[in-house]
């Protein structure tokens, strides 16, 4: 059965780069069996309602200002899956999330960012779900958990945010990454590994540093939904961790 990712998309230009964590991806995508389909949650797509992308051919949206030009010619013309995204629409019902679909919603850098790596034919049907913030974390886990279903399927579901994101705290010449961050992604990573999600979904009152690494928690939300779409087997893996800039983590954890 396919496996669900979470995956840190670092900045707009990790789109661009050639590290550690962007070999990674493609080199893991080589081993991984060819998905039918992905649907893939960005901390960038925020909505009070939630929302499905429904759309034939996707475009993109690039949701920053201030990069090289190079960046702005990216583009991930994947085709969409409506057929795929009226059954994530059944499925969000069943938890009493009464989704919408959206026919006009880009692709944000959160999401192409890692497609174009991961996957640059853009053959693959994408369908992309917005995050709200408003819920609790119990209700995002159960949101996981349904669309978890969708893996035996052969679709893979990835949630694209960032362990430690705080472009505030980002030292762009630095080269080791600071110590509070790597203790943040220590206490994360015990916690699943142990699958306590309890502890985990407190971090803000029980992690160290938790409000440096998390200053607003849509981009560690997906986390949370990709965990929940691998509670059956309750089986985490640390696939990648690496640091940019001091203190941004590029994190990657498989659930099967």
């Amino acid at each position: 059965m396919m496996p669900s990712l979470f995956l840190s998309h670092g900045t707009p230009l990790l789109a661009l780069e050639k590290n550690s964590y962007t070999s990674f991806l493609k080199e893991y995508m080589k081993v991984m069996n060819k998905p039918t389909a992905i649907v893939i949650l960005s901390a960038h797509w925020e909505s009070k309602e939630q929302l499905i992308s429904a759309v034939s051919k996707h475009e993109v949206i690039y949701d920053f200002a201030g990069f090289p030009e190079e960046i702005y010619q990216v583009t991930y013309p994947a085709s969409g899956c409506l057929e795929l995204s009226d059954k994530i629409l059944t499925l969000l019902s069943k938890i009493g999330i009464l989704g919408e679909l959206d026919d006009r919603r880009p692709l944000d850098h959160g999401a192409w960012g890692l497609l174009h790596i991961m996957y640059p034919e853009a053959d693959i049907p994408i369908v992309s779900l917005s995050i709200s913030p408003d819920l609790p974390f119990a209700k995002q886990y159960e949101i996981g958990k349904v669309l978890g279903d969708l893996k035996k399927s052969n679709v893979l579901i990835i949630g694209s945010g960032g362990i430690v994101h705080n472009f505030n705290h980002i030292q762009e010449d630095m080269n080791v990454a600071e110590g509070w961050a790597i203790s943040f992604e220590e206490w994360v990573e015990e916690k699943i590994m142990n699958w306590d999600m309890e502890t985990l979904v407190n971090y803000e009152q029980m992690a160290p540093y938790s409000k440096d690494a998390v200053p607003t928690k849509e981009h560690f939300i997906p986390l949370v939904i990709a965990m929940g779409s691998g509670d059956d087997n309750k089986k985490p893996k640390l696939l990648h961790r690496t640091f940019q800039y001091g203190n941004l983590s590029l994190t990657a954890w498989q659930f099967d």
